[in-house]
């Protein structure tokens, strides 16, 4: 079985590394995982005055969480937290109040930086948002990524051996996870309706 996974990058700059590495993590993931970039710089900045009608962007946005089996999350951090640009791309993402898009949608979290735990309050903050939107949440292996320009190439290819061994792992144990959340969300798992009450 073939499992969508939508990823979001952090960082609108052009020469984002965590958008390199993103492709790092798709030139190294489980055949069983396909890809998709869900975009979000072209969303306005979130406001509950558009509940009552979401704007083109807010609703392609949502479409793609919701179509997504799993969701990976690649992104720097800014001031010791999530990049303001994701923040407001989780909040469409979760509204209209009622319609979160996130529920039980197995998530991972990873970002590089040029030091070496660069973004460990980041995916902290992370964690807090998504734990509250029910969106479960592979915990280890944690990956904070030290980006070094020569280890990485355009393309997605990782000339340092090491990081690549670090990354191929990560993305088994996520499609791992997702496998697994996946299975504990069928149908007759705590937290759905009553067979007998549809009857």
């Amino acid at each position: 079985m073939t499992y969508q996974i939508g990823y979001l990058v952090g960082s609108l700059a052009t020469g984002s590394i965590n958008r390199t590495l993103s492709k790092a993590l798709i030139a190294v993931a489980p055949d069983d995982l396909e890809f998709t970039e869900i975009p979000i710089g072209d969303l306005p900045l979130y406001s509950w005055d558009y509940d009552g009608d979401f704007p083109p962007e807010g609703r392609r946005f949502k479409e793609g969480i919701e179509s997504s089996d799993g969701l990976l999350f690649v992104s720097p951090e800014y001031n010791r937290s999530i990049p303001g640009a994701l923040k407001n791309a989780i909040d469409w993402g979760s509204r209209p109040w009622g319609q979160n898009s996130f529920a039980r949608k197995p998530t991972g979290i990873i970002g590089a930086s040029p030091g070496g735990v660069g973004t460990a309050v980041m995916q902290s903050s992370m964690r807090s948002v998504l734990s509250f939107l029910d969106a479960p949440q592979l915990n280890a292996p944690e990956a904070y990524i030290t980006y070094t320009p020569d280890d990485f190439g355009e393309n997605g290819s990782v000339t340092n051996e090491s990081t690549a061994k670090f990354l191929r792992h990560y993305m088994e144990e996520y499609c791992a996870f997702v496998q697994r959340v996946l299975a504990a969300n069928a149908p007759g798992h705590i937290g759905d309706s009553d067979p007998a009450s549809t009857k």
